[in-house]
């Protein structure tokens, strides 16, 4: 195995975490679909007087889910809600049904994707890449609403 030609790495930075703020974020949804949550996440860890540390997101739900992904071109969110139908498909002769057809497949494809998210912040602000939003998404088809949990552990200012 080589290695890389070019890695690099900042200094390390070291604060003490004592503290631990905790808010619960309840979003209603309007069926299946992305939902962006990055402005009230960014929104908590201001409110929260960050300086450094984490914030972690925790979906209290198995039919929808937490994810990081794309926000420049709406068109990855169309392809990924073709993903994931065409990897549990209503139709695929599931015994769970109890509450519509779309149940069960909201429950796989909230198994494929996250119920926590773990997001560093850095100088009182998510370390997100350019390109990166945090999105709720909402596997079933009705409308729902959606508790998450939002916990930031650090050094506050």
């Amino acid at each position: 195995m080589t290695s890389p030609k070019s890695v690099s790495r900042t200094g390390l930075s070291t604060v003490s975490a004592d503290t631990v703020v905790t808010s619960l974020l309840t979003v209603e949804t309007p069926g299946a679909g992305f939902i962006d949550l990055s402005a009230e996440v960014a929104k908590f860890a201001s409110d929260a007087a960050t300086r450094e540390g984490a914030v972690t997101l925790f979906i209290r739900h198995t039919s929808a889910s937490l994810t990081i992904q794309e926000n420049a071109d709406p068109s990855v969110l169309d392809d990924l809600m073709t993903a994931l139908d065409r990897l549990a498909p209503e139709n695929a002769g599931w015994t769970h049904d109890t509450e519509g057809p779309d149940d069960m497949p909201a429950h796989v494809k909230s198994m494929l994707t996250s119920v926590s998210l773990h997001i560093p912040v850095l100088k009182g602000k998510l370390a997100l890449g350019t390109w990166q939003a945090i999105y709720l998404i909402e596997h079933r088809r009705r409308p729902h609403r959606r508790e998450i949990v939002l916990q930031f552990f650090g050094s506050v200012r």
